[in-house]
């Protein structure tokens, strides 16, 4: 089943007196279950891409339905509960909260979409076990290493249970051994049924998913599924 279907999606940035095509007439189709790297050089229009899928941006033209459902048409409040309901985030740079504890930064999704204290509690006291941070829960992110914050970040991603997971460089700031457990980390969720998008310039990396759609210059060059 489509999870993801983008139709002549076009995104158009100025700088200046330039008109920028970040995006340019994109069809895109993933299916729920899928795990899919996005690769390319810098200004592909693969972080573009990725902030569409999010919800995070909106296109200039086209159509993007999300389980079958065209959330281009959505007012941004609609957006924002889809977005923090159906989608995960996993970013390079962590993005938690410096003055929560790791336990609070996990729930802090649960909070915003008011879910009650008790299942709250609940969520995250699985998540700590599940991610092996149970010894971290009252830690905050500066008194965490890398693997620590990042492993915190893909727990908040997927507490709301949500049917994608997008991961923009979720290794970078990261060393081989500590990048590793990361996107095993990752593979688990997928495994399990979660959709995983992953946006990343290292090839090793990219090789690891079973589909592979290469960007150039806004446009799709290349799709593994479509080859061979």
């Amino acid at each position: 089943m489509a999870l993801i279907e983008l139709k002549g999606i076009a995104r158009t940035f100025q700088l200046g007196d330039t008109t920028v095509n970040a995006l340019a007439d994109l069809n895109l189709q993933i299916d729920a279950g899928e795990y899919v790297a996005v690769m390319g050089p810098s200004g592909s229009g693969k972080s573009t891409l990725l902030n569409l899928l999010g919800l995070l941006d909106r296109p200039n033209a086209g159509s993007y339905l999300l389980e079958g459902r065209d959330v281009t048409t959505l007012s941004p409040d609609e957006q924002a509960k889809v977005r923090s309901t159906r989608i995960g985030f996993v970013f390079q740079s962590f993005h938690l909260v410096p003055r929560l504890s790791a336990a609070e930064n996990i729930a802090l999704p649960m909070t915003l979409a008011g879910i009650p204290a008790a299942e709250r509690g609940r969520r995250v006291a699985q998540a700590l076990k599940d991610f092996g941070l149970e010894n971290r829960a009252d830690h905050r992110p500066d008194q965490l290493s890398g693997g620590q914050r990042q492993r915190v970040a893909i727990a908040r991603a997927t507490i709301m249970q949500p049917a994608l997971i997008l991961a923009d460089e979720p290794t970078g700031n990261l060393d081989r051994h500590t990048g590793e457990e990361v996107v095993r980390l990752l593979e688990a969720l997928n495994g399990r049924g979660v959709t995983l998008v992953v946006v990343t310039h290292d090839q090793t990396l990219g090789a690891r998913a079973h589909r592979q759609l290469m960007m150039e210059d806004g446009r799709l060059q290349h799709d593994s599924a479509l080859s061979g």
